[in-house]
């Protein structure tokens, strides 16, 4: 099993590498081979590790000394009525997945965002993301929908929210 411990500045490599990988084993067919092609963990280090000095509750899950996710959340970024918090970004190397570390990144950041105050959570994804499922079994609801661009194309995103930490909270019973 993994452990999960706080992100720090000398994870952005780490965090960057993820990211990328993750991105390019997920979102196959779901944006553009050029883009997935064109992401680099390198130029996305220093840019990590200004946001590891600056954000709060950034978490990463390590097995054997390596960093195989992460999650990213915080003060929600675009208001939506009744949501405080964001789960801005999860991700874990694909031989990872459907472990539990997904599971458990999401209660400990769910407990830390519950410790500074927030109450409830959204998270938005692409339409097409299989992980639509994972947030559905962790109690959340679809929201709402828009559009994003990503390398020159509009694709549709889903937004899907808590109404309480605490429903993600009261899974760690179950989990």
């Amino acid at each position: 099993m993994a452990s999960i411990r706080t992100a720090i500045p000398e994870d952005a490599a780490s965090i960057a590498r993820v990211q990328v990988e993750t991105w390019r084993t997920t979102y196959r067919g779901v944006v553009p081979d050029d883009y997935l092609a064109g992401l680099s963990a390198e130029e996305r280090t220093p840019r990590w590790r200004e946001h590891l000095n600056s954000a709060e509750h950034i978490l990463v899950a390590e097995c054997n000394g390596a960093v195989v996710g992460f999650i990213d959340g915080g003060p929600i970024r675009e208001a939506i009525s009744d949501y405080d918090a964001e789960l801005y970004a999860i991700y874990l190397l694909l031989q990872f997945q459907r472990t539990g570390i997904g599971s458990t990144l999401l209660i400990e950041l769910a407990y830390r965002l519950e410790e500074a105050a927030f109450r409830s959570m959204v998270v938005w994804l692409f339409e097409a993301n299989a992980a639509a499922r994972f947030y559905e079994r962790s109690g959340a609801v679809r929201i709402g929908a828009k559009e994003r661009e990503v390398g020159g194309v509009w694709l549709p995103v889903v937004a899907y929210g808590w109404q309480s930490l605490r429903s993600i909270l009261a899974s760690r019973k179950t989990t």
